[in-house]
């Protein structure tokens, strides 16, 4: 069954990925020489989510999707926090203009 997954590392960041088996792609990524580069130098990795999709095809098109997207996004995916993820995909600036109409605005890191 094909999934995209994301695998939190060692140093904290996120690394995404698609495959047919999540626990031996895993296991992989915290093998010595089997992972993929980056994940070989930030071990061990733990995953954190994971989906299953129809077709390889759609797996590795969520998987393109989500290496586009920002650190907050992705762990408001991680979280399970859906009705999140569309305000997080607008630019910073619109972010503002909606927060200071809605009554306030913070600073986002």
């Amino acid at each position: 069954m094909p999934y995209t997954y994301i695998v939190r590392c060692a140093d904290d960041t996120y690394y995404v990925g698609s495959t047919w088996d999540v626990e031996a792609r895993v296991w992989q990524h915290n093998s010595p020489d089997l992972g993929a580069a980056y994940t070989r130098h930030r071990q061990p990795v733990a995953l954190v989510w994971c989906c299953w999709y129809d077709s390889i095809e759609q797996a590795f098109a969520f998987e393109k999707r989500v290496q586009g997207w920002s650190r907050k996004k992705r762990e408001a995916l991680i979280r399970g926090e859906y009705d999140d993820l569309p305000d997080l995909s607008r630019r910073l600036a619109v972010q503002r203009r909606s927060a200071e109409r809605d009554g306030g605005f913070e600073a986002q890191a």
